[in-house]
């Protein structure tokens, strides 16, 4: 019965438009896959990490189950392609981050226990954070041109502001979806690069056009939520 009430508290919450919007996108990836015979691993990575997306933006704890599947095909991807930054983020950082994740958002659920409580940095977090981030940049991307990475200053931004993201993601803090905004539209323009290049990997470009469109959607849904339960 617990299971059953989980997973019912998970779909909740969901409008006609979203739903409408995860089928449209999910036959477009389904189409590309079919008429362009698309990678398998890259199919699956962008259904699982559209779906972690959404229900994070739905602030579900289920999210990160789909994450780590994600993750896992992801990484991947970025093994067969030589971004050396996007595998050493995914699997030293991202799939610890979203198992911290599961048991983070679980002691800051609502009391119906189906989304989170939402918070804001403070102006000094916020500081402290940017000049981190641009240190991290610097040093980030010159250790990647080092090891002769394909996009070593997109791969570094990305990188370091992809760490910066799943942080505030965890923390549950409005903050992540502009951070999300920059690295969905980088990683979309590197992408779109690599598959230019011949690699067969249009999922991945849609996944990555589908997940800034979703930042900007969710930062806007998040920000009439602001009052609502900021800094707790």
């Amino acid at each position: 019965m617990e299971i059953k009430n989980f997973i019912k508290s998970q779909l909740s919450g969901w409008t006609k438009a979203e739903i409408t919007g995860v089928f449209v996108v999910f036959g477009i990836i389904l189409f590309c896959a079919l008429s362009y015979q698309d990678s398998v691993i890259a199919v699956i990575s962008a259904v699982c990490g559209i779906l972690y997306t959404i229900i994070a933006g739905k602030g579900k704890i289920s999210c990160y189950f789909f994450g780590l599947a994600g993750s896992g095909c992801y990484s991947t991807l970025a093994f067969q392609n030589a971004l050396w930054g996007q595998l050493i983020l995914y699997m030293c950082y991202y799939i610890p981050m979203e198992i911290l994740g599961i048991f983070k958002w679980k002691k800051h659920l609502k009391k119906d226990k189906s989304e989170i409580i939402k918070t804001k940095l403070t102006e000094k977090e916020v500081i402290i954070l940017t000049l981190l981030s641009v240190i991290g940049i610097v040093i980030t991307a010159v250790i990647l041109f080092l090891l002769k990475d394909k996009n070593s200053v997109i791969d570094g931004i990305t990188t370091v502001l992809s760490i910066a993201g799943m942080y505030l993601t965890v923390r549950r803090c409005i903050e992540q979806w502009i951070i999300w905004m920059i690295v969905n539209g980088l990683s979309f323009i590197m992408w779109l690069n690599i598959v230019f290049q011949g690699t067969k990997a249009y999922a991945t470009v849609i996944m990555w056009g589908v997940y800034f469109i979703l930042a900007v959607y969710f930062y806007m849904v998040w920000k009439k939520e602001e009052t609502v339960g900021i800094n707790s």
